[in-house]
């Protein structure tokens, strides 16, 4: 291995033009690139994104979603510099910055840019440290050592790129870091670096040869929001296509899955209406109680009759009144979900 190549200074970048360097590097002269970010997506393990939208992202042909959630994102970049400080403090490594956009010494396409570098105070060995934060339902992810698989194939790619043999994460997830930081690290594996990069050889590959990836791999619920962002609403005037005899058993599985839930929510309107009939003589006994108790020789109920209150707009009404307000308030909202029905021969 070689050290990278340096292709810029990000320092003071605008967002646009990182993302023009990222996308062909700085010259524009790379045709199809990765990112760290991007290997997750690449492999089917990103929790945002899918290989196929990544892949139709990079041929030009679909524009990156902006993200729902990007407060979170922007507090996520504020809280790199408070990530590497208490990471410096805890560990007493010495934390530097870096900003510099590199290339892989032997793969063109590779590309990478830090949060941040370290040295290790034992011995001086240089590595490279990615900060990040989560909200506290995410803090078990980084218990006792461990970190996210998506994040650990940034981070082996990072080292690959740097050619430096050790990483860490700096993850914090409240305002304790005494309690709230998690700083696991990772020692280079040639072995995963190899598989690392044998994928990403062929991924290129397929934006070279205009071979897109299939959904595969990729959590269902995930490769179904992808789709719907790659393909858009439905368009009622095409036709009804063919498909192929060999997804019978996917789609008979839907139909009868979909009967079998059909099923189930019969069910659960009859006991609602068995509840509710028991539940009249119980209410009047409560009146304007909330709570009572039932005790028996085995068992003691207890029974809440508790009101709650919602706020809702009446749309209708709003409409009505002010129909300009509601036009400039209103959201629109799409999506597409999967029936199949018997039709009989």
């Amino acid at each position: 291995m070689a050290a990278p190549n340096i292709l810029c200074d990000t320092a003071g970048m605008s967002n646009k033009r990182w993302l023009e360097c990222r996308m062909h590097g700085p010259k524009g002269n790379i045709p199809y690139t990765v990112g760290g970010s991007d290997v997750a997506a690449i492999f089917g393990v990103s929790p945002w994104t899918t290989p196929l939208e990544l892949w139709m992202i990079k041929k030009g042909r679909m524009k990156p979603v902006s993200k729902p959630n990007a407060n979170q994102l922007e507090m996520g970049h504020m809280l790199e510099p408070i990530a590497a400080h208490f990471y410096a403090k805890k560990t007493g490594n010495t934390v530097t910055d870096d900003t510099y956009m590199y290339q892989h010494a032997d793969y063109p396409y590779a590309l990478a840019d830090f949060d941040r570098r370290f040295t290790r105070a034992s011995d001086g060995e240089p590595g490279i440290l990615e900060c990040k934060s989560c909200t506290y339902h995410k803090a078990s992810d980084w218990a006792n050592g461990a970190y996210p698989l998506y994040y650990e194939f940034q981070l082996r790619y990072y080292l690959a790129v740097a050619d430096v043999n050790i990483g860490a994460f700096s993850a914090v997830w409240g305002n304790n870091p005494d309690n709230d930081l998690a700083t696991p690290d990772i020692v280079r594996d040639k072995a995963k670096e190899d598989m690392i990069f044998e994928r990403l050889e062929e991924w290129i590959w397929s934006l070279e040869n205009d071979k897109p990836p299939t959904m595969a791999d990729v959590a269902p619920k995930l490769a179904l929001e992808s789709l719907a962002r790659i393909y858009g609403s439905g368009n009622a005037a095409l036709p009804s296509i063919e498909l192929p005899g060999k997804y019978e058993k996917q789609i008979r599985s839907i139909y009868e899955l979909q009967g079998k839930i059909a099923e189930c929510n019969d069910e659960i309107k009859k006991y609602n209406k068995e509840i509710e009939a028991h539940s009249v003589r119980i209410a009047e006994l409560m009146k304007a109680h909330e709570h009572g108790v039932l005790e028996t020789t085995s068992d003691k109920f207890l029974i809440d009759f508790v009101t709650k209150t919602s706020n809702r707009t009446d749309t209708s009404l709003l409409k009505k009144k002010y129909p300009t307000v509601y036009q400039d308030i209103i959201k629109k909202t799409e999506s597409r979900k999967l029936k199949v029905s018997l039709q009989a021969v």
